[in-house]
Order: structure tokens, then C-alpha cells, then sequence
């Protein structure tokens, strides 16, 4: 597979991800199950499982969990790992999934004494195809340090916000020493993307108002083609530079896992975009897509396939 080949470049968090299977503090958990993850991971891994041609730009360490990282991008889930670099001292992040409670759970990270995947320089981006890949899909975790925060600014410079340029505003505090540092760091970026989206707490972050539609209408002010917030169980607001406001409701599902959702919804958007979809159509394919994992326990494993959202969707409308 050659650059041209490629539909979705997404860059950012990687890990060896761990999740119990009970439930409640990790003081009560005995049993552990190994999969992998970060933001950008998930949501190139559920985009190809959706069977789009998806890289991944990351750093892991030179180690035996950077090495399964590898492996399952490449033999599990079929991602591109030509842009997955190696740091030589630094060792790959574990997370642990608390499930405490199921909705929401707690990260534990594990990157100390620094994450490789922040350590991306101009060197790892360079011959990336930043330009001219269809989607360029960015977490704002990204600004949170250097040489990260530089390398993927003037990558996105090369970009120059052509269409699809996605912005995941993607809020993990563990990684900012404040909202304020964080609103200081994200609020610029806006500028380089022209589809932002994020939850209410985190369009707080980016641009001052966890109002759903102050949020979307700032976004829009800052010249943002599409702005996608999610609302939690009132759906998601698609505010479009075209005038379109549409709320998109969700799909009611008993939740197993609250980690991964986001992501799915991530990759499945991304396949309505490759699709030629409306931003509406998008947010509905992707809420279903969240609604599929949530019902499940891991994330990247658990991403769905076509068929699988396709049925998921059917028996809802069947349903109506």
C-alpha cells in the first residue's frame, strides 16, 4: 500500500490497554484483559474495521508491548503502521480501565517518565501525507506538551484546513495542569480544522460555553464548515457554516463499557465521510456504531464491522 492508497491519517495516543472484568474499584478486580488504544489508535482501528485504509502516526517504545502494538495494528486490525516510530528509552503506556462506575469509567495511565507518543517531532510527520490524505483526524491531546504540540501544529499548517480536517477535541485532564492551560492550548488550534467535535465539557474547554449551541454558533464563528457536539442522552447537534441545525438522537443501549464509544463514533463518522454522506448521516451512522460499543467491554477489539452497524440499524428502524 502506497500513500495515495491511504483515506484517513489519524496521529496521537497509544497504549497497551488493560481492562477488568468485574466491575467497581480496582481494588476489587482479579482479572485482566489485554487489548490496545489511545484516541487516535481507536479510531484509525474502527475505520478500518469498517473497511476503509486507515494509518496511524505514533511513537512507542522499544519494548515487547511497543512490539504488540505493532502486531495488532498490523495482523488484528489491518492499520497501516509505516508511520508508528520507535523511541529508544522511553517505554510504551499502559492504561487501565476502572469500571467505576460502567458509564464513565477511570483511566489509569501509565506514561512515565514521558509517553513516546508525545515525543512526535517534525522528523515522524514529515513524510506523512498530510497534504492530500482525505481525512486528517487530530485529538486535541496533541497540544498538551512538546515537541508534540509543534510537530502536529506545523503539520496541520501543511495542510492548510483543506476538507476533511477533524478535530477531536478529545478533553483528558491527567494531561494538562488545568482547564485554563488547556482552553489556552486547544482555543487556537480551531483554526487549523473545519469539522470540530467534542462534548459539552469539552467545547468548554475549546471555546467557553458548554451550551450546546453557544458552543456550535462559536465554532461556527471561527470559520469551522461543521460543528458535531455531543449532548450525552439529548443526542448531537450538527451546526453547519451552510445554516443546518440538526439534532441527531441516540440509541439507548445497556452499557458494559463506557471507554471506546467516542472512538467508534470517531471511525464510523469517518466512514460516512469516505461514504459521501451529509454530517447528519455521519453523526447517525457514528451513534450507532457508539451504541454497539458501549454495549461491549474493550475498545479496539470491539470495534464493529459494516454489517454489524448496518443490522444494528435495521432492527432499531424495524423497531419504529
Amino acid at each position: 500500500m502506497n500513500s495515495d492508497d491511504l483515506e484517513l491519517l489519524t496521529v496521537g495516543r497509544v497504549s497497551v490497554d488493560l481492562y477488568p472484568h468485574q466491575t467497581g474499584p480496582m481494588r476489587q478486580v482479579t482479572t485482566l484483559q489485554k487489548s490496545i488504544g489511545g484516541t487516535a489508535t481507536n479510531v484509525a482501528v474502527a475505520a478500518a474495521r469498517l473497511g476503509h485504509r486507515a494509518a496511524l502516526v505514533t511513537k512507542v517504545g522499544d519494548d515487547a508491548f511497543g512490539d504488540d502494538i505493532r502486531h495488532a495494528l498490523n495482523e488484528r486490525f489491518g492499520v497501516d503502521t509505516r508511520f508508528v516510530s520507535t523511541h529508544p528509552d522511553l517505554p510504551t503506556p499502559l492504561a487501565f480501565a476502572e469500571l467505576d462506575p460502567v458509564e464513565e469509567p477511570n483511566i489509569i495511565f501509565y506514561r512515565y517518565p514521558a509517553a513516546p507518543d508525545f515525543q512526535l517531532t517534525d522528523e515522524d510527520l514529515a513524510h506523512a501525507p498530510v497534504e492530500e490524505i482525505p481525512i486528517f483526524w487530530v485529538p486535541a491531546s496533541r497540544f498538551a506538551v512538546e515537541p508534540s504540540r509543534s510537530a502536529v501544529t506545523n503539520a496541520l499548517k501543511r495542510r492548510q484546513r483543506r476538507a476533511h480536517t477533524v478535530f477531536d477535541l478529545d478533553w483528558r485532564p491527567q494531561f494538562w495542569d488545568s482547564e485554563d492551560a488547556g482552553s489556552a492550548a486547544i482555543g487556537p488550534m480551531i483554526d487549523h480544522f473545519d469539522i470540530v467535535i467534542g462534548n459539552r465539557h469539552e467545547c468548554r474547554v475549546a471555546v467557553g460555553s458548554d451550551d450546546a449551541e453557544t458552543a456550535a454558533t462559536r465554532l461556527l464563528e471561527r470559520g469551522v464548515r461543521a460543528a458535531v457536539v455531543k449532548m450525552g442522552g439529548d443526542g448531537v447537534l450538527v451546526a453547519l457554516a451552510d445554516g443546518t441545525r440538526e439534532q441527531v438522537m441516540p440509541f439507548p443501549v445497556e452499557v458494559v463499557c463506557g471507554l471506546g464509544a467516542g472512538d467508534a463514533f470517531g471511525g464510523a463518522f469517518c466512514h460516512g465521510l469516505l461514504s459521501g454522506w451529509s454530517i447528519p448521516e455521519c453523526v447517525r451512522y457514528g451513534n450507532a456504531a457508539g451504541a454497539i460499543v458501549a454495549g461491549r467491554l474493550l475498545c479496539a477489539d470491539d470495534m464493529p464491522y459494516v454489517h454489524e452497524v448496518d443490522a444494528f440499524l435495521a432492527e432499531r428502524e424495524d423497531r419504529s
